[in-house]
C-alpha cells in the first residue's frame, strides 16, 4: 500500500518500533509530520503568553502589598480572607483566618479562579500543546510513547472543573461588588467615578463572559432536556451562552490579560507611582 501499513515496514523504513504515531501497526511515515507551514508559531506563543502569566501572577501573589488604593482592589486579593489583609473601606475584607497566617492573603483566594482556568477546557488544550507537546499541533506527532489521556492522577482530577465553576461564580459576583465601589472616592462617597473604575468595570465584564462562556455554564443552562420546546426560558438561555461559548478561546485571553492588567493598575496607583485620574 502507498502508505505502508504492513507492520513489518516500520523497519525497513529506519522507523524505530515504537508506541504512538509510530507503532508497526500504523501507516509509515518517516517524516514526524507532512506540514510545510509555520505550525510551531502558534504553541510557541501559547506557551510564552501562559508563562509571562505565571511569572507576574506569582510575583504579585507572594508580594502582599500595595494592592488596595481606596476605592479600589485587586482582582489578584477580592475576597481577603485573612487578618492581615488591608483595612477596606466597605470592601470584601474577612477576617476568616486568624493572625496565624503570615503569608499574602492572595494565596488564600487565587486557588477558585486558577483551578477553574486551570482545568479549562480550553486552557488544558493550550498548556498540553504548548508545554507538553501533547500534541504541539494538528497533523504533528507528539513525541510521548504511550497516551492516556486524563484517565490517570493527576490528569483525572481535571474533571473537578465543574465544580470549579460555582467557586468562579461566586468570585465574579464578589469582583462585580469591588467594581461598583469604584464609583465612590477615596472617603468612601458616591458619585464619582476615576480611570480605575472603567478598568475594573473591563475587567469584570470579559470575567462574566469568559465564566459563562464555560461549557460547564453550557451544559448546566441547557443539558439533560430532551426536548428544548418544552424548555423555552432554558433554550434561549443555552442560545446565549452558545454565542459566548463559540468564543471561548478569544474571552480567554482577553480575561486572563485583563485581570493581569487591573492587578497592576491598583498596584500602580497604590504604590504612588500616580494618582488615579478622575473623571468625575
Amino acid at each position: 500500500m502507498a502508505t505502508g501499513t504492513d507492520p513489518r515496514s516500520a523497519t525497513s523504513a529506519g522507523v524505530p518500533a515504537q508506541g504512538g504515531v509510530h507503532h508497526p501497526s500504523r501507516a509509515t511515515i518517516p517524516a514526524r509530520h507532512l506540514r510545510a507551514d509555520r505550525w510551531w508559531l502558534q504553541p510557541a506563543a501559547t506557551a510564552a503568553g501562559l508563562f509571562a502569566f505565571v511569572v507576574y501572577s506569582t510575583w504579585r501573589a507572594f508580594a502582599g502589598d500595595d494592592y488596595y488604593a481606596a476605592p479600589y482592589v485587586s482582582p489578584f486579593y477580592s475576597p481577603c480572607i485573612a487578618e492581615n489583609c488591608v483595612p477596606m473601606k466597605s470592601g470584601a475584607d474577612w477576617e476568616v483566618f486568624g493572625s496565624w497566617w503570615s503569608l499574602s492573603p492572595a494565596l488564600l483566594i487565587l486557588i477558585f479562579p486558577l483551578g477553574f482556568r486551570l482545568t479549562c477546557y480550553y486552557y488544558r488544550k493550550a498548556y498540553y500543546r504548548g508545554f507538553w507537546a501533547s500534541p504541539p499541533a494538528c497533523a504533528v506527532a507528539e513525541p510521548h510513547r504511550t497516551y492516556t489521556g486524563e484517565t490517570r492522577f493527576p490528569l483525572v482530577l481535571q474533571n473537578i472543573h465543574r465544580y470549579f465553576f460555582y467557586f468562579a461564580v461566586i468570585v465574579a459576583g464578589i469582583l462585580t461588588y469591588d467594581a461598583a465601589l469604584g464609583f465612590r472616592n477615596a472617603r468612601g462617597e458616591w458619585g464619582h467615578m476615576g480611570l480605575g473604575t472603567l478598568v475594573l468595570l473591563a475587567n469584570i465584564a470579559l470575567i462574566w463572559a469568559y465564566t459563562l462562556s464555560c461549557h460547564s455554564c453550557r451544559h448546566i443552562v441547557g443539558g439533560r432536556i430532551r426536548t428544548f420546546s418544552k424548555h423555552p426560558v432554558r433554550y434561549r438561555m443555552w442560545g446565549w451562552v452558545s454565542a459566548l461559548n463559540a468564543r471561548h478561546m478569544q474571552l480567554a485571553w482577553a480575561s486572563l490579560v485583563s485581570v493581569a492588567v487591573a492587578d497592576f493598575y491598583v498596584y500602580l496607583v497604590a504604590s504612588g507611582v500616580f494618582d488615579d485620574p478622575r473623571l468625575f
